[in-house]
């Protein structure tokens, strides 16, 4: 149906262009007084009218004035009408000197009357269209009280498009009221009948006037650091917020309106996003056998997703969590039919299961992901927490070396450095296994820490969500506890370039600019959900749990940093350590471990000095 009234809507204008032609030459004729001077008959004239017309019809198809009507005729399209209607009036002036001989009525006042009254009768019907979109706008926007007010920030591309596609799509019950920009040039300027009202200055003001409910902003292109600015002014108005995706997707039509998605933390990080050229680095697993431990996890899987990007030869991932694996193992199949994929379930805790699997597909690259992460849970469970996080690094750590792995990298955490829980000083556990192999084996082995991986299972930011779209409580541990955060791709990207750079060693941590006070970050989510913290989301606080502390560290005292050609990379230095003691101490603890103690704690602390978690607990 659409081709067919795209064809109606051709034939329609083939034939008003025809009418304008007739139109033009007659009335040029008549209005130059030229009518005198014609001698021929009536036949004649007959055949000039329709030459003229096949002439005019062909021009414009040529320059495709029948091609894309059912979009806003704008001012490119204008100057192509006027372009076409100087090469008619050219091929006309030919056709009335040359063919039909008639010389005297060709005078320069009779084709500027043909030419001046071709545009305007050609360019009329066109633009008829874009003013009843406009008129229809305005009461759309501004007559129509059931429709939601809308502000959008930034009149330029993004903004434009924005616009038509809110008044050109039925299901979207919106109505735009005003415009925000910063550019001076663009203010007191209307776009569809819409107003750009004045700068992020006057968004509580316009709020207020055009009673606002929804803010929308379509700059793409602007760092994260101005969306923050502007989405704290808008959230202060009570007005939910909302932000476009890139503008190249949009403009492509891979987004529409529905595709604008909540305000998310990702976007209000007080820093930038770190970029690594990801093509440059991945270049080491093209044609390698890469293995991702924990494969299905959030990290793993997303390890998994940029690996396949890059043409390994084989990627082989090993997950025990079976759903997680399914997950993943089915997108890639989709995504990338012709990966060479092998999915098994597996725990790096059975060391003849592991033993088999590097035995038999020899990877050159592992990534090490799989452990258990949450710090509550670890506290209740030590013992869990050793033989999976400590023994299952080090299975994997041994097998790697056995079988001439080239790069072994650790994914590690923040929760590291002067550990004060369970979890974290298991983890500092496996970066000492990491950093204690690589001196005595041919692979490189690195650590790659990070802080809170944003919307990964578990973290902070889903939980808050879900707690408001229960209508609250949402819980906080404690009112002044802070966080370091980054983003999934931040964190892959990261985990990616330590594997290009590793030489053996290292561990790598990303500079992750200021901390996040969790409590802002509540408040700020509820308020962006369109509540009042407070008064329509209540906040109560639980108290820290077990092992938490109110602030994370990054590197330890004595590590120091290094810088990388990512600015935002750095490494700590390897601490010096008896290797021959610290593996007497893990045989020690592994033989322990094996009467399930009640006192794990105490058995961590004689390995990691700056564990300051309480060892005298016991656990079940």
């Amino acid at each position: 149906m659409k081709f067919l009234n795209k064809r109606f809507i051709s034939l329609i204008y083939i034939l008003l262009d025809i009418v304008a032609v007739s139109v033009a030459s007659l009335a040029g004729v008549v209005a130059s007084g030229a009518i005198n001077t014609i001698e021929i008959g009536y036949g004649m004239y007959l055949y000039a009218l329709i030459s003229n017309a096949i002439i005019t019809v062909a021009v414009f198809m040529i320059f495709k004035m029948y091609s894309n009507l059912d979009i806003y005729v704008g001012a490119f399209e204008g100057l192509k009408l006027t372009l076409s209607c100087i090469v008619v009036t050219i091929l006309h002036y030919v056709e009335m000197m040359f063919i039909l001989k008639l010389g005297e009525t060709a005078n320069l006042a009779y084709m500027l009357i043909f030419f001046l009254l071709l545009v305007a009768l050609t360019i009329i019907p066109r633009y008829f269209r874009r003013s009843v979109l406009a008129i229809k706008s305005y009461f759309v926007n501004y007559a129509n009280g059931d429709r939601t007010p809308v502000m959008i920030i930034g009149a330029g591309d993004a903004g434009v498009s924005l616009l038509k596609e809110i008044e050109r799509t039925k299901i979207i019950d919106y109505a735009v009221k005003c415009f925000v920009d910063d550019d001076v040039s663009k203010i007191g300027t209307y776009i569809d009948g819409i107003k750009v009202e004045g700068n992020r200055d006057k968004i509580p003001e316009l709020v207020k006037k055009y009673s606002i409910e929804e803010i929308y902003i379509a700059m793409p292109s602007c760092g994260g650091e101005i969306v923050e600015e502007l989405a704290q002014i808008s959230k202060k108005c009570g007005c939910r917020v909302k932000t476009l995706p890139g503008m190249y997707q949009f403009i492509s039509g891979e987004v529409s309106i529905n595709n604008f998605r909540e305000i998310s933390i990702e976007d209000l990080l007080s820093r930038k996003a770190v970029r690594v050229d990801l093509d440059k680095v991945m270049d080491y697993v093209t044609d390698k056998i890469v293995m991702v431990t924990g494969g299905g996890g959030s990290i793993g899987s997303e390890l998994c997703r940029q690996i396949a990007n890059h043409n390994p030869h084989q990627l082989i991932i090993v997950d025990i969590y079976e759903n997680n694996a399914y997950d993943i193992q089915q997108e890639l199949l989709k995504t990338h039919p012709s990966l060479n994929l092998v999915t098994l379930i597996a725990s790096v805790r059975d060391s003849k299961r592991m033993e088999r699997i590097f035995a038999y597909y020899k990877p050159q690259i592992v990534y090490h992901a799989a452990a258990h992460k949450h710090v509550p849970l670890m506290e209740e469970s030590p013992n869990e927490a050793i033989k999976n996080n400590v023994f299952g690094t080090l299975k994997t750590a041994k097998l790697a070396d056995k079988y001439g792995v080239k790069k072994f990298v650790l994914i590690s955490t923040d929760k590291a450095v002067n550990p004060t829980n369970v979890m974290g000083a298991t983890k500092r556990i496996c970066e000492m296994i990491v950093q204690s192999y690589d001196k005595i084996s041919n692979t490189e082995f690195v650590a790659v820490r990070f802080g809170n991986v944003l919307g990964s299972n578990g973290s902070v930011v889903p939980l808050f969500k879900k707690q408001i779209e229960a209508g609250g409580p949402v819980y906080v541990t404690h009112p002044e506890i802070i966080r370091y955060f980054m983003t999934i791709s931040e964190a892959v990207a990261l985990v990616i370039q330590a594997g290009a750079y590793a030489k053996g060693g290292e561990i790598f941590v990303l500079d992750m600019g200021k901390p996040v006070k969790i409590l802002d970050l509540a408040e700020n989510l509820i308020r962006l959900s369109g509540y009042e913290p407070y008064k329509d989301i209540e906040i109560k606080f639980t108290g820290l749990r077990p092992g938490e502390k109110l602030y994370e560290e990054m590197l330890m005292s004595e590590e120091g940093m290094q810088e990388t050609e990512n600015k935002l990379i750095h490494i700590g230095k390897p601490i010096e350590m008896d290797e021959e003691a610290f593996f007497a101490q893990l045989d020690k603890l592994k033989e322990v471990l094996k009467k399930e103690p009640t006192n794990a704690r105490k058995l961590i602390s004689e390995i990691v000095p700056t564990y300051t978690g309480n060892s005298d607990l016991t656990n079940v």
